[in-house]
């Protein structure tokens, strides 16, 4: 029986590898970026109650569905014994989405987040998410849809296809929040604070050795900058979204603690990502209602 959980239950290490594609990709692609994709057993920490199913025979299930990759990535183990197992992430998208997105000449195209280990880290987990082209940003819905988590036992591949087309029809409640927050008009001053909140979730406080504490390396009005003339706006959306890739790729001019000239950092934890990309999404939502 699926369960539903409100937050992310995984995590990914620092040293991540990732790859993304405009077309669906090949399995040599993914063996390539996440070979514990196809891992050929379960760690050995597993009992016998554990149900293995490598994820590769779950994305082919899925791929007969209809749903392709369009990104992999695996998290890094220290321990070496544990490497060929460890957690990985897919972001698919299921052809009838990548058809309307065609025919209505949409910027972003739904994408169903999947996320699985074989070393107990994990169990199959499914989250909803946005892609969007124009930036090559891949959004995390926060909580619109609920997410799935699948223990490892029973009908595990059936469970998993299942809970994919139970978030698959739960896009059109995405769409619904994301054109709402496209018709919500914003004042500069109110996109200063949703700037002001999201330095928060990206830096918090950085303490000094006397007990006092020093601002974030950027400004929020750096925050609200855009990089392109399709995030010019002044609507909740293109806010959230020139917010969101400051905060997510950096590389904005700034000062470190000790005062010296820096560039800010891309976040490249896949967790840390995944965690501050729902996080902005639900500031988003909160403003949304405070202005409703």
């Amino acid at each position: 029986m699926q369960t539903i959980h409100p937050t992310l239950a995984t995590r990914f290490g620092r040293r991540t590898h990732v790859l993304r594609s405009h077309e669906p990709l090949a399995e040599d692609q993914i063996r390539a970026v996440a070979p514990s994709v196809f891992a050929e057993g379960k760690h050995v920490s597993r009992s016998e109650r554990y149900t293995y199913i490598p994820t590769i025979e779950v994305l082919r299930g899925l791929k007969r569905e209809g749903f392709e990759p369009y990104m992999a990535a695996q998290g890094h183990s220290r321990l070496e014994d544990r490497r060929a197992f460890t957690k990985h992430m897919l972001r698919l998208r299921h052809a009838g989405q990548v058809q309307a997105t065609e025919t209505r000449a949409r910027d972003t195209v739904n994408e169903i987040i999947l996320i699985n280990s074989h070393d107990g880290g994990s169990s199959y987990q499914m989250l909803a998410g946005l892609f969007r082209f124009v930036c090559c940003n891949g959004l995390i819905v926060g909580d619109v849809v609920d997410d799935i988590r699948i223990p490892h036992k029973g009908d595990v591949r059936g469970e998993v296809i299942e809970g994919a087309f139970r978030v698959l029809d739960e896009f059109d409640e995405v769409d619904e929040h994301a054109e709402a927050m496209k018709a919500l008009p914003l004042e500069h001053g109110e996109e200063i604070a949703f700037a002001t909140a999201a330095l928060a979730l990206r830096f918090g406080e950085r303490a000094l050795e006397d007990g006092g504490h020093v601002p974030a390396p950027v400004t929020a009005e750096q925050l609200v900058e855009a990089r392109r003339p399709e995030d010019l706006g002044h609507n909740l959306w293109t806010t959230f979204q020139r917010v969101q890739e400051n905060v997510i790729h950096g590389g904005q001019p700034g000062r470190a603690a000790s005062g010296r000239r820096t560039l800010t950092r891309a976040v490249n934890g896949i967790d840390r990502a995944v965690s501050l990309n729902r996080a902005l999404w639900m500031l988003a939502e909160e403003m949304r209602k405070l202005k409703a």
